[in-house]
Order: structure tokens, then sequence, then C-alpha cells
């Protein structure tokens, strides 16, 4: 019962951010990424990930291109 209130708790949070980068898209027509960190479903522009990837956030190798593969939802 614990694991079937986590999912529906992951899936509305999943929903959200996809709302929220739908939205973000049509604003700035930036590309949106929706990418899971620390187990949460977080919305990230593709200019924000290419500083991260610069400042070595991520570990090394990983380029945006990377990311993109991995992402749970991307805009277009």
């Amino acid at each position: 019962m614990i694991q079937f209130i986590k999912k529906l708790i992951w899936q509305w949070q999943y929903k959200k951010a996809v709302r929220e980068a739908v939205n973000l898209r049509q604003l700035t027509g930036r590309k949106q990424f929706v990418v899971n960190f620390n187990g949460k479903p977080k919305v990230i522009s593709k200019k924000a990930i290419r500083q991260l990837v610069a400042t070595h956030t991520f570990r090394k190798g990983v380029t945006t291109a990377d990311i993109e593969q991995k992402a749970l939802f991307v805009t277009k």
C-alpha cells in the first residue's frame, strides 16, 4: 500500500513538471527537460543544463546530449 501511494505521488509530481515545462517553453521559447533529480522530477532548461555541465556539476564526460537522452520528458 505504501508503494502504491508513493507511486501516485510521483506520478502527480511528474504530471505537474510536464505542465510546467510546456508552459515555460511557450513563455521563453527555450527547450525544457524534465529530469529525475534526487527522486523527484525537476524542470530544467537546456541553457541551465549547459551551465551545469560547464561547472562540472555532473561527473566527468557527461554531455548535454547524454542528459537529453535520459530525460523523462523533452519539449519540442
